[in-house]
C-alpha cells in the first residue's frame, strides 16, 4: 500500500476534528468520575463513533499527503474491538463495487449464501432475521458481526497470513496501552468503558444497516440518505454513500455540497435507492426486516 495519499496538503477540518475527538476522549476518561457515568458513557460512545468514522476517512487517503502520518493520528485502538489495519484492508476490498453484497467477496456484506442459510438451525435463522431489523442490528449486530469477523481472522492467522497476525499483535499492544491508561489515569470503570464501546458500535450499525442492497446492477446497490443532522455528522456524511463509492477520495466535509450540486445525477446513477433522512429509516425498519438474510439474487457456479 502506497504511503502517498490522495491529498496535496493538510485538510484542516479533518485535522481539527481528530484533535477535538482525541481531546474529548482524554477528558471523558480522566473526568468520568466527576461527570458521572450517565454523561461519560454516552459521551464516550459518541466520541468512539466519531473516531471510527475518522479512521474510515483516513484509510481513503486523508487528511495529509503522508498516509503513514495520517494513520498514526487514528491508529490507537480506542474502540478496542478491531485492528485498524484489518478495518482498512477489508474496507478497501469492499470498495470493489462489482462485488458489493456478495456473501463471499464483499467483506462487509450482511447477506448469506442461500445454501448456508438453509443449513442453519431454527434458532440461528431467528437470530439472523432479528438482526435484519434495525433494533436487532443495533442490539445484536455488534456481537454477531464481531464473532463472524473474529472467526475469519482466526482462520487467516491459522492459515499463516503474516499481515493479519502482525495487525493483531500490534492491536493487542495498543489495547494494553488503552487499558493501562484507563487503569492508571482514567476514572471510568473498565466495564463502563466497554459498554460505551459497544454503544458506539450500535450507533455505527445505523449507518451500515442499509448502505447496500442486493441489486442486479452494481450502481443500484449503494444508498443515499439525505440527512444533515447529528447522525450524518457522526458518520462524517457517509450517508451520501453512493457518492462516497463513486468518489472515495472526496473529503467528508465536501460530500453534502458535492451531492447537492449533482443530486439528480446521483439519484439516476444509483437507480433511486434513497431515503430522505435517518428518521425515515427508523420509522420504516426499527421493527421490520429490511430484506431477506439469504441473498435474493445469489447465483454461483
Amino acid at each position: 500500500m502506497s504511503e502517498k495519499s490522495f491529498v496535496d496538503g493538510p485538510e484542516w477540518p479533518t485535522l481539527i476534528l481528530i484533535a477535538a475527538v482525541t481531546s474529548l476522549w482524554i477528558l471523558l476518561t480522566v473526568f468520568a468520575g466527576s461527570l458521572g457515568l450517565w454523561i461519560a458513557v454516552p459521551g464516550l460512545a459518541l466520541c468512539l463513533t466519531l473516531h471510527s468514522s475518522l479512521q474510515h476517512e483516513i484509510m481513503h487517503g486523508h487528511p495529509l499527503p503522508s498516509r503513514r502520518v495520517s494513520e498514526a493520528l487514528v491508529y490507537p485502538p480506542l474502540g478496542l474491538a478491531v485492528p485498524y489495519p484489518r478495518f482498512r484492508d477489508l474496507h478497501l476490498s469492499h470498495h470493489r463495487d462489482a462485488s458489493l453484497t456478495d456473501p463471499y467477496d464483499d467483506p462487509e456484506s450482511n447477506y448469506l449464501d442461500p445454501a448456508v442459510w438453509s443449513g442453519l438451525t431454527v434458532p440461528l435463522r431467528w437470530l439472523f432475521s432479528v438482526n435484519n431489523t434495525l433494533i436487532g442490528r443495533m442490539a445484536l449486530g455488534p456481537l454477531i458481526g464481531l464473532l463472524q469477523f473474529y472467526r475469519g481472522e482466526y482462520r487467516a492467522i491459522r492459515g499463516g497470513n503474516p499481515a493479519v497476525l502482525s495487525a493483531w499483535v500490534w492491536h493487542i499492544v495498543g489495547c494494553l496501552g488503552v487499558l493501562a491508561w484507563l487503569s492508571t489515569v482514567g476514572t471510568i470503570p473498565i466495564a463502563a468503558y466497554l459498554g460505551g464501546a459497544y454503544l458506539a458500535m450500535s450507533i455505527l450499525k445505523i449507518r451500515t444497516f442499509l448502505e447496500h442492497q442486493a441489486h442486479e446492477r452494481a450502481l443500484g446497490r449503494s444508498v443515499i440518505i439525505e440527512d444533515r443532522g447529528i447522525l450524518a455528522f457522526l458518520f462524517l456524511n457517509n450517508n451520501f454513500h453512493a457518492v462516497h463509492h463513486a468518489h472515495p477520495q472526496l473529503a467528508w466535509y465536501r460530500l453534502p455540497s458535492w451531492y447537492s450540486a449533482r443530486r439528480s445525477e446521483y439519484l439516476q446513477r444509483n437507480l433511486g435507492y434513497r431515503y430522505p433522512n435517518y428518521a425515515a429509516v427508523l420509522r420504516t425498519y426499527l421493527l421490520r426486516r429490511k430484506d431477506p438474510v439469504a441473498h435474493p439474487l445469489w447465483e454461483r457456479e
